[in-house]
């Protein structure tokens, strides 16, 4: 794992040569040795598809390539940041929540209502979060940001968790998202959060959520 965790709002990571990183653009606080930081057009490795598929999505987060011999010191707006491992598993996140991440990721897009249907797609329209979220891929890790510290919570075969979509972080492994709403749904508009909506996701894995539902 190349991040270090200096504090709750701020990370190190080592880069190497031969290796590359991506990070939010921005996020640098300092550094040492020579590191380069170059814009990216193509959203990390997932080459062109993947930026066609984030502007779609309305959700060209610009990317910075670190790449060079050194540490850098990663944070952005006083956000809390959370490190996540991946082990060959996806992690599915919003592409505004990422702060940094290895450059072996394969990043992607997958559209939220492929999985929770019609309910998916009213996620995206009422909560105002995207219909679209980033996945990476692989080995490696990847640097998050939060709004007031985030708890995970495990994700077992019949004990679904439910959470507020707008206290949504990330997920990774085998999982499926549903949305579900205790109200009908003429009382449905105008409520994005809370009783209104519950964001249920089932399988075997893990979600992140965060303890302010504030939007970043």
């Amino acid at each position: 794992m190349p991040f270090r965790e200096i504090n709750s709002k701020m990370v190190e990571a080592t880069v190497v040569p031969g290796q590359k990183m991506y990070s939010q653009r921005g996020a640098m606080l300092a550094y040492r040795g020579d590191v380069s930081f170059t814009p990216n057009i193509q959203g990390g490795r997932g080459g062109l598809a993947s930026m066609i598929g984030r502007r779609v999505a309305n959700e060209v987060t610009p990317l910075m390539t670190v790449e060079g011999s050194g540490t850098v010191m990663f944070g952005h707006g006083g956000h809390h940041i959370q490190v996540i491992g991946l082990s060959g598993d996806t992690l599915y996140v919003e592409a505004d929540r990422l702060l940094a991440f290895d450059g072996t990721l394969q990043q992607g897009t997958m559209f939220m209502g492929s999985q929770g249907g019609v309910m998916g797609m009213v996620r995206g329209q009422v909560t105002g979060q995207g219909l679209f979220t980033t996945t990476l891929k692989g080995h490696g890790a990847v640097a998050v940001m939060a709004h007031g510290g985030v708890v995970e919570l495990p994700i077992t075969p019949g004990r679904p968790v439910h959470v507020d979509p707008q206290a949504y972080v990330a997920h990774h492994g085998d999982v499926r998202n549903k949305l579900s709403t205790a109200l009908g749904w003429r009382d449905m508009v105008g409520r994005g959060s809370g009783e209104a909506f519950q964001l249920e996701l089932s399988g075997n894995g893990a979600v992140y959520v965060q303890a302010s539902e504030e939007k970043l």
